[in-house]
Formats: structure tokens, sequence, C-alpha cells
């Protein structure tokens, strides 16, 4: 099996919105995509053993990716910044290599800007998953 690189996986925004359009976010370092699933407990005093029992498909699922990276100025952190203020759910692609692109309406959970005197400007976001997030594998 052959090793992914980290750089490779990427984040876009439709530019603009309903265009089919998609605008990588430049500048971007680090990204994590979290898939989650809440569960429902069906534990009652006939369950076997006493031990947790779930049902299955009844929980909510969401994705939740963020990340992190040098603030460029360019025609993506305009979008972001505009997506932010206006909290717009917007249509967002991760595309992670030889494994797939998730796809789907996403709102700016969180924006934040920092930057040391000797350093470069930087910025991190938080997406939160705002309906249907499709999965097409490659």
């Amino acid at each position: 099996m052959t090793m992914q690189r980290g750089k490779d996986i990427l984040l876009k925004l439709e530019d603009p919105t309903g265009s089919s359009t998609f605008v990588t976010m430049a500048g971007l370092r680090a990204r994590t995509i979290s898939l989650n699933a809440k569960t429902v407990d069906t534990t009652n005093a006939d369950s076997v053993g006493a031990w947790r029992e779930l049902l299955p498909g009844a929980g909510v699922k969401s994705l939740s990716v963020s990340g992190s990276g040098v603030f460029t100025d360019s025609t993506a952190d305009e979008a972001v910044r505009g997506a932010f203020f206006a909290q717009e759910a917007r249509k967002w692609q991760v595309i992670i290599p030889d494994f797939g692109v998730m796809e789907g309406i996403m709102q700016i959970a969180a924006l934040e800007y920092a930057g040391e005197f000797d350093g470069e400007a930087v910025y991190s976001l938080t997406l939160a998953s705002a309906g249907n997030i499709t999965f097409t594998p490659q």
C-alpha cells in the first residue's frame, strides 16, 4: 500500500454560489476531517447481560473539517470571509487523493486569524456539515 501525502488533501469552496466552480483554499497547510455518528441507546431491563444495545441507523451523522494555513489574501480567502460574515451555508468539497471526494453544504463554525511579529499571518477555520454529504470514491 502506498502512503499518501497530507498536502494532497484539498479543501475547495464553490465560488460563486451555484456555479459548480470550486476554488482551492490556497495556503492551507494542515487539515483534519472528522466523521461522526451519534448513537441511540436502546438498552433496557431485557438486554442480555446488561450490555448496551444500539438502534442501527437511527443516529445523527455529521462531518467536521478543520484546517489552518498561511493567509494569502487571495480570492479564496475573500470568499471564506464573505461566507463567514454572512453565516452562509455553502457547498464545499474535501478531496482525498486515491480515496474519494466528500461534497456538501457546510457552514463555517469558526474562523481565526493570528500572527507573530516575526512570522507570517495565519488563519484557521472549522466547517460543520449543514446538510447531506455525498461521498464519491476515486
